[in-house]
């Protein structure tokens, strides 16, 4: 029976009284997922109505269907066993697997069969005659007597053993709608000329058209990320102070740019895999031009420029090691060996992007953050300059108070940590680590003697974390953030912080 046909027999029969839909199907030779389907397409219609109803019934799996007629594993296991000596364990088990695993293990529990060790290991009957219970269930179960299997049977059936499983359905009362007529009629979606001409739009239902300007759905827009606040914030203040920003796209470095030309000696800690993460594929890589390769090592080797080198072997397999870049300092000095071989000028740099470590994951650490840095290079400066970027800097984050700890860095000669009074924590806090690069990383790049480099460097997430109240670094990076927080986190300008702190102190 086709579509139209179906249709037309399912009004007719509605048209006599209620009709359940299972009965309709049967009585017509239809598939009732067909009758279902035709019901909601006239009931969206409002031809019909229809109340649903759930059926449940027990049927029995494939698996056990195989086993009405050739009997349950346990019983085919101990019909496999002869009485008196047994079977030997290493023929029993060449026998079908749902006999000799699932079979044996159910025998045993029933104390049908054992197996006695010993030199050769048996398995043996530990009954005379055995009664396959587990067989006469799923045959009850079969013929729809589920009360005469016991409730504990019952459940070891469905739920252990999954020989029974529990099927629902859904079937329906179908009733005329307020709509109903024995034809359905298409509405027109349309006024033709035809219509018009014939006069045919005088009896035509058309479809009604929704002309109310309606909100619509509101659109699903994304949300800036607290890090990516302040990251544009930080940018913004290098950008405001005449910084240049240097290219970050390498999170895979050579050790020669991310500790040999920084003049950190091979044997050096930092250098080990307990805090540097080394790469399997490629595991070498280092493109840095071979002139400057051997003034690093002679800088290593023997030092220069007054100094005495590090006095031990380097070894080009250590520089050429790729590792996942552990600061972006391994990219200031890319930059300084460009800004040389392109010819020295006054030139301010900074960065901003991601550095790992291996390091553990606790509430203030993690092996993946973010590093902010920034590099002056010019004829003559001295700590004094230093010191008074640093002041000019973090005056720009709300810090105007600030301290300074010698330190010591394997590049930087002085090197200085730096703390500044937070108004919102009301504390001294260390903010970052400073100093002016060696003679001994900037003699082999080809920079002029009287040249001085002074740079700078802080993490992207503490601040963030002050400014935003955070106190678990968990809950600001990774799969832990909540995503409500992103959407409900004000945009975050650390210039306002003193003022804001201010006004809420005289309130």
């Amino acid at each position: 029976m086709d579509d139209a046909a179906l249709e037309k027999a399912l009004l007719l029969a509605v048209s006599a009284g209620d009709v359940e839909s299972d009965a309709f199907a049967s009585a017509n030779g239809a598939d009732h997922k067909k009758v279902v389907g035709l019901l909601k397409s006239l009931e969206s219609s409002e031809l019909v109505r229809s109340a649903a109803r759930d059926h449940g019934a027990l049927k029995l799996a494939a698996e056990a269907q195989a086993y009405l007629t050739q009997g349950t594993p346990e019983a085919q296991a101990f019909a496999a066993v002869p009485p008196g000596a047994g079977v030997p364990l290493a023929d029993f088990k060449k026998l079908d697997k749902t006999i000799s695993d699932i079979g044996f293990k159910q025998a045993m529990q029933q104390k049908w069969l054992a197996m006695e060790k010993g030199e050769v290991p048996m398995v043996v009957r530990k009954a005379d005659a055995v009664e396959d219970t587990a067989r006469k269930y799923l045959e009850a179960i079969n013929a729809g007597d589920v009360a005469s299997v016991p409730p504990k049977e019952l459940d070891a059936l469905v739920k252990k053993r999954k020989l029974v499983k529990q099927e629902t359905w859904k079937t329906f009362t179908i009733g005329k709608g307020a709509k109903f007529a024995l034809e359905r009629k298409k509405a027109a979606a349309d006024l033709t000329k035809e219509m018009l001409q014939d006069g045919s739009w005088r009896d035509a239902e058309f479809k009604q058209y929704n002309l109310v300007p309606g909100a619509g759905a509101p659109p699903n827009g994304g949300c800036v990320h607290p890090l990516l606040k302040v990251r544009q914030q930080f940018r913004e203040i290098f950008l405001q102070m005449g910084f240049a920003e240097m290219p970050t796209n390498n999170f895979v470095e050579s050790g020669f740019w991310n500790f040999d030309t920084l003049i950190q000696p091979q044997m050096h800690p930092a250098r080990d895999a307990h805090d540097t993460f080394f790469m399997k594929t490629p595991a070498v890589a280092n493109r840095a031009p071979e002139d400057y390769v051997q003034r690093v090592r002679a800088m290593h080797e023997s030092g220069g420029h007054g100094s005495i080198g590090h006095q031990y072997s380097w070894k080009r397999s250590e520089a050429d090691k790729n590792i996942l870049r552990t600061h972006t300092t391994a990219v200031s000095a890319r930059c300084l060996h460009k800004l040389a071989q392109d010819g020295f000028r006054p030139a301010k740099f900074f960065s901003i992007d991601r550095v790992f470590r291996n390091e553990a994951v606790d509430r203030t650490h993690l092996a993946e953050f973010h590093q902010v840095e920034g590099v002056i290079c010019d004829v003559g400066l001295t700590l004094g300059d230093l010191i008074g970027v640093l002041y000019q800097f973090f005056a720009r984050l709300g810090m105007t108070q600030l301290r300074f700890k010698p330190a010591f860095n394997p590049y930087t000669e002085p090197s200085m940590e730096i703390f500044a009074y937070h108004p919102m924590l009301k504390k001294w806090v260390e903010v970052g680590n400073s100093g002016m690069f060696r003679p001994e990383m900037l003699i082999p790049m080809g920079l002029p003697e009287d040249v001085n480099v002074i740079a700078w460097g802080l993490s992207l997430e503490r601040p963030t974390m002050i400014m935003y109240g955070i106190d678990n670094i968990r809950d600001l990076f990774g799969s832990k953030m909540q995503m409500s927080s992103v959407k409900n986190n004000p945009v975050c300008r650390l210039g306002m912080i003193e003022q804001r702190e201010t006004v809420k102190a005289t309130e």
